[in-house]
């Protein structure tokens, strides 16, 4: 059993891995943060479809939160005053625009700086790679 919350992200999306790089560094989460593709998702409850969908929040207690709640999520477990930037993201109204803004940057990743050809979203399955 996990001690502690898992994120995981898209390791094969630079944008993606330098923004949690960044969370890392910057904001200080109490988490620990995997890409997808070296992880049990099966262990996790994820489906690999949903992973390469959004970037996922995974508690200890195994409930998932994707998009814009995992983000979220990972700022209310931050240092500083993040968590209260991530305790208005779960509010309506806020919370919609933050799901609208997050879906938005999802589908335009590869265009974001830092991004490649390798950050779109992938268009046909995916074999999950093993560590």
């Amino acid at each position: 059993m996990q001690r502690q919350p898992v994120l995981v992200y898209d390791g094969d999306c630079a944008f993606c891995t330098s923004s949690v790089r960044f969370a890392q560094r910057r904001l200080r989460p109490r988490c620990d943060a995997t890409p997808w593709q070296f992880t049990d998702l099966a262990g996790l409850g994820i489906a690999q479809q949903r992973a390469e969908h959004e970037v996922l929040w995974v508690t200890p207690g195994g409930a998932v939160h994707g998009g814009a709640q995992a983000v979220a999520k990972l700022l209310m477990s931050a240092r500083g005053g993040w968590p209260v930037v991530g305790a208005l993201l779960t509010l309506p109204p806020v919370r919609w625009l933050a799901h609208g803004a997050y879906r938005v940057i999802a589908h335009n990743r590869r265009r974001m700086p830092g991004g490649t050809a390798a950050c779109a979203m992938p268009s046909a399955p995916r074999t999950q790679k093993r560590a």
